[in-house]
């Protein structure tokens, strides 16, 4: 989710330029609020790692925003990938204060770097038009993307309990990118994407163009909570699973958003084609606050 609203009640504190830390703190405020406020809810010794790992995710996220053509962006993927692999050209990474905080995150906390350039190959996807096949593919880029992300995070919070919230992770990440995905539709069927799964679309007696040229609104509605349905399911396994220690919660913050948002999509019906479902930030704010102290979703 990468909402872009009114400034926070809290700032970051200040911080040199310098520190590359600092910088991703101030670029994920504008990328992504919500994992902004996430980082602010975190621990202050960890705020920085935190900030500098989900400022990457929105960079190469946002990609299909800042480039026309499929090739620019795979160009642009191609720049982090080599960066995190050290293929860059000398000083290009040090010079991306970006990049520089990424790289210093990974260094400090033993990050994998497979598991991030696992992240970089599944947003090519992103970049074209091809619609999602079907409930594994989605599951399989949810997985490398989201649930990587929060894994990530938790071994940068708490690194001897991040293995036991693995299942946790996995479940949550998936549910908390369908709910992404459904802040997004409207700007997904402008652009002719569908992220909704075609066995599911199917289902309800659509397919990708027909749920792009939204004339069938009863069946439309149908798919939207079909996919919000999806997202339920996964939410629920990622409570079962249970397993997150509570030194890591902070990293699974912005998954308390997408019950929610599954509630205004189901609600919303083919509006949610239309329309923006986003809640208010104070909202999103105090549901990621209520899962700190409490650790359900």
């Amino acid at each position: 989710m990468h909402p872009k609203e009114a400034p926070a009640a809290g700032r970051a504190p200040e911080a040199p330029a310098a520190d590359p830390y600092a910088h991703c703190l101030a670029a994920l405020r504008e990328t992504d609020r919500d994992r902004y406020l996430a980082c602010l809810l975190a621990p202050a010794e960890k705020r920085g790692a935190l900030a500098a790992l989900y400022a990457f995710n929105a960079e190469i996220a946002r990609v299909r925003d800042v480039v026309h053509e499929p090739l620019p962006g795979e160009i642009r993927l191609q720049w982090w990938r080599d960066a995190l692999e050290g293929n860059a050209a000398a000083g290009e990474a040090s010079a991306n204060p970006l990049a520089s905080g990424l790289l210093r995150c990974v260094a400090e906390h033993r990050l994998p770097v497979a598991v991030l350039t696992d992240m970089i190959e599944a947003r090519i996807f992103d970049l074209y038009d091809d619609p999602m096949p079907d409930r594994a593919a989605l599951e399989g880029y949810a997985g490398e993307t989201a649930s990587a992300l929060i894994q990530l995070a938790s071994l940068v919070l708490d690194p001897p309990g991040a293995a036991q919230s693995a299942t946790a992770a996995g479940h949550a990440g998936v549910a908390q990118a369908i709910a992404g995905m459904l802040l997004l539709l409207p700007v997904h069927r402008r652009r002719g994407q569908v992220y909704i799964p075609g066995d599911l679309l199917a289902a309800t007696g659509l397919d990708a163009e027909a749920l792009i040229a939204g004339h069938d609104r009863e069946r439309a509605a149908r798919a939207v909570e079909a996919f919000a349905g999806l997202g339920r399911e996964h939410l629920k396994k990622a409570e079962a699973a249970g397993g997150i220690a509570p030194a890591n919660r902070a990293a699974f913050l912005p998954v308390a958003l997408a019950r929610h948002v599954f509630d205004r999509a189901e609600r919303a019906g083919a509006d949610a084609l239309e329309h923006a479902l986003l809640p208010a930030q104070w909202r999103r704010q105090w549901w990621m606050w209520k899962t700190l102290r409490t650790g359900r979703f």
